[in-house]
């Protein structure tokens, strides 16, 4: 009897802490959350029908993306597409990717503001962006990336585009607010839950879903990190759990070095932001995933758990004038900023001192590649009880 109310008392306990790190964090934020929110209200949605390039082989309603390594052959410029890893060509077709940040940005906002001061206008104004991407025949994108990530002259494209819909991610935990509060009428959530439906079947069917699904990297991460929000929006149990054990059996034991470091981004030509990307990831996953009966916070592989990733990287956000690796080869300057990580971190371990530098850090980053590998800017969204 008394160890079971001894149980119950650090349920309690652990459940008490969680809200009050959301709380800090929401004081911490909330004009700039508020700026933020005011800024989204004021846009109108734009989907992958605002624009089409001539080297799609997709139609009006297919995402696409090219990838950003790659260039013209100086040989000639008819030969395919050569890569220059790290350095990312100017002259891509970025414009989908960049629709489908901002709408994670607006959205994201919206959400954040709602959980900041409960004012239901927000999520008013979400649902008209959601609609406009998910439901509307005339500008909904189809749920599929068989075009993203593509290369001149030698494919129209790749498994390794599904990790643009990383954006999505915070559209999905929008969405459970969304319907927790009752602000999606019943014929649109079936639609837009239709369209996840029909873009998760074909994530963990279609060979691209299936060959990102098994990349050992930072992909292989962020195919979990976007399954698990997706199928958690879907109330998936099956897909649940196959990311639970995901994480368990393939990211943490076969990514993460016993120092905690992620070696296959260290060896890229951008260690530094690709092991922040790396550890956000999977820090979200710990954070869509864990719950009372199952914390992956607290999980470990042998002698490794997230817990040391985020103890590896704080001192190289601290100072990154300490990091023992090359600087990247590009956007070496914009990093870091205000990861998400040291937050669900602070919270998951109750830890101050990442939540004092995640306070300290940048909360707006506008420059486009940190956007792009920043997928989680409204890391209090996902501290929410649902």
């Amino acid at each position: 009897m008394k160890q079971s109310i001894l149980i119950l008392l650090l349920i309690v306990s652990a459940q008490f802490a969680k809200a009050d790190w959301l709380k800090q964090a929401i004081e911490a934020r909330k004009a700039d959350i508020l700026k933020k929110a005011e800024w989204a209200m004021l846009q109108k949605p734009v989907t992958v029908t605002a624009a089409k390039s001539e080297r799609s082989a997709g139609g009006i309603h297919d995402f696409y993306s090219e990838g950003d390594y790659w260039w013209p052959n100086p040989v000639s410029p008819d030969s395919p597409y050569i890569q220059k890893d790290g350095q990312t060509n100017p002259e891509n077709f970025v414009a989908h990717r960049q629709a489908m940040v901002r709408f994670s940005r607006v959205v994201g906002d919206l959400a954040a503001a709602y959980v900041a001061n409960g004012n239901k206008r927000y999520l008013d104004h979400a649902l008209v962006h959601i609609k406009a991407w998910f439901v509307n025949a005339d500008t909904k994108m189809n749920p599929n990336l068989l075009y993203a990530q593509a290369i001149k002259g030698r494919a129209t494209g790749r498994g390794i585009g599904i990790i643009d819909t990383i954006h999505f991610i915070e559209i999905a935990q929008a969405l459970r607010i969304m319907e927790k509060a009752g602000m999606i009428p019943p014929k649109d959530l079936v639609a837009i839950k239709e369209w996840f439906a029909a873009y998760l079947k074909w994530m963990t069917e279609h060979k691209y879903g299936l060959d990102e699904m098994n990349a050992a990297n930072n992909h292989g991460t962020c195919w979990v990190m976007q399954v698990a929000a997706f199928a958690t929006f879907l109330k998936d149990q099956q897909w649940i759990e196959f990311c639970r054990n995901r994480y368990k059996e393939v990211l943490l034991p076969k990514q993460m070095a016993e120092d905690g470091s992620f070696p296959l981004e260290i060896r890229r030509t951008k260690p530094y932001g690709y092991a922040l990307f790396n550890l956000d990831a999977m820090a979200t996953v710990c954070q869509i995933l864990s719950s009372p009966k199952d914390d992956l916070w607290k999980y470990t592989a042998s002698t490794k758990a997230i817990s040391k990733g985020i103890a590896y990287m704080y001192p190289y956000v601290q100072n990154k004038n300490s990091w023992p690796f090359a600087k990247d080869v590009m956007y070496w300057d914009e990093w870091p900023v205000a990861h998400p990580f040291l937050l669900f971190g602070a919270a998951a371990y109750n830890n101050p001192v990442y939540f004092t530098l995640w306070k300290q850090l940048e909360h707006d980053p506008q420059v486009e590649e940190v956007l792009r590998n920043l997928p989680i800017r409204n890391p209090e969204i996902f501290m929410v009880t649902i």
